[in-house]
């Protein structure tokens, strides 16, 4: 059996097709989690929207994720993932290989049919279903008033295929980070990665026009429909469709308009598949975290962008964002978000933190740019793909006292590093604005 774990598995299809799967959490319910995107679940691991439902997830069941056949790390033709025997035999070939014996399933998006098909034809192998922003299918009929007229689809699926490998996507599936660059070319990224233009359109294609509308009927085991209100890609009226059609299903429709799952209020969708699943939900209490947080910033920068120019300017910008990514991935740091002029980012061990900081500081000196950096280890909260907590605003009011060139830290940093060969010079004791009482602060010597 597959311990709790973040790597990716293979194993053999009944016709010999590798199939790609990845198993998490600790929790006493078995998850298999089929998301209908075609970005591959190596990549997914680099979202922190993702990687937060991913955690909640795992604090109640072990979850299951896989990548459909003819997608990501697994071989075959994608077209054999849609809803048939194939597929249902990639299901089953990962569920023995992961030791789930009747786990519940979640099916998302377009991957709604294919789930819906396995349930129908292996009663035994599935305990409860949960369908996110779904359908059974999504082309006009006389009795299905939801979806596509075929002119709109081919209009739909000629766009997508003329703009794939790019961000414009993102404005049907997670308008909600329209804004966030950094999402936008990890995005592009991940969708280049995940199959060609025609591929990926096709299958689109295939997916809204797959009808499993006649096994809903035959579903016989709890079922859970989640759908966001304002879905821009698979409209409410699908999801609705679902629950009225599956015996005795409940529709909860949470707010929102982004269709990719990891995007958005994850925490609500936790919440419920764990309310569905264990009849309780516990929040989000278990992400308070303990961590290193470190703010960068570039000293003088605007009057710096006067002074050179604005090409000069975007040029050593670039420079300076890719030396900081850099080094925080040689330090395993995670990047929160760009401040405009800095960084703020998270570490697990104050020692990389404040290497992290002692790098990025000297390699910008190499480019001529002047920073700072300013460290703090405290609680933090993780709100979506943002950190905040009294830590975060500690960490930045730090920064903003330290001298350009220097990383300061607080007496709390220094206290985790006793032992570690480091010396430290003592800075005084500070007001921090907004932070009670005064703080003791010191840089690292030499």
């Amino acid at each position: 059996m597959v311990k709790d774990t973040s790597e990716t598995y293979y194993t053999r299809s009944a016709d010999g097709t590798n199939v790609a799967y990845q198993v998490s959490g600790v929790g006493p319910f078995d998850l298999v989690f089929v998301h209908g995107l075609a970005i591959p679940i190596d990549l997914l691991v680099e979202d922190p929207g993702y990687l937060r439902l991913r955690k909640r997830l795992g604090s109640f069941s072990r979850t299951l994720w896989l990548d459909r056949r003819g997608w990501g790390a697994s071989e075959g033709d994608p077209r054999d993932s849609l809803p048939g025997m194939i597929s249902d035999a990639d299901f089953t070939a990962v569920l023995d290989a992961a030791g789930f014996d009747r786990p519940a399933f979640v099916g998302e998006g377009l991957s709604g049919g294919q789930v819906i098909h396995y349930l129908a034809a292996h009663p035994d192998r599935v305990s409860a279903l949960v369908l996110i922003n779904s359908h059974a299918h999504y082309v006009l009929e006389d009795d299905y008033p939801w979806g596509h007229t075929p002119t709109s689809l081919d209009s739909r699926v000629a766009t997508l295929r003329e703009s794939w490998g790019t961000a414009a996507a993102i404005e049907g599936l997670a308008p909600s980070r329209m804004a966030d660059q950094g999402f936008r070319a990890w995005f592009a990224r991940a969708a280049r990665f995940s199959g060609g233009p025609d591929q990926v359109a096709d299958m689109v294609r295939a997916g809204l026009e797959q009808d499993v509308r006649p096994l809903l009927t035959s579903i016989s085991v709890p079922t859970l429909v989640l759908h966001r209100e304002g879905d821009r890609l698979i409209g409410l009226g699908a999801g609705r469709y679902l629950a009225e059609h599956i015996p005795d299903a409940r529709l909860v429709v949470l707010p929102g308009d982004d269709h990719a799952f990891f995007v958005g209020d994850t925490d609500a969708v936790a919440d419920e598949i764990e309310e569905f699943l264990t009849g309780a939900r516990s929040g989000a209490e278990g992400d308070v975290l303990s961590k290193t947080v470190l703010f960068t910033d570039i000293v003088a920068s605007t009057e710096h962008q006067a002074r050179v120019g604005h090409r000069e300017w975007s040029r050593l910008s670039d420079r300076h964002d890719a030396l900081v990514r850099a080094a925080l991935t040689r330090n395993r740091g995670q990047e929160v978000k760009t401040t405009g002029d800095g960084f703020l980012a998270a570490f697990d061990a104050a020692g990389r933190a404040l290497g992290c900081a002692q790098e990025v500081v000297a390699s910008a000196k190499d480019i001529g740019l002047n920073l700072r950096a300013g460290v703090h280890t405290g609680e933090i909260e993780v709100r979506g793909d943002d950190l905040g907590g009294l830590a975060v605003t500690i960490a930045k009011r730090v920064c903003d006292l330290a001298e350009p060139g220097q990383v300061l830290l607080s007496e709390t940093v220094r206290g985790h590093m006793v032992g570690a060969g480091i010396e430290f010079e003592d800075r005084g004791e500070h007001e921090l604005k907004g932070v009670p009482g005064t703080w003791r602060l010191y840089a690292i010597a030499g």
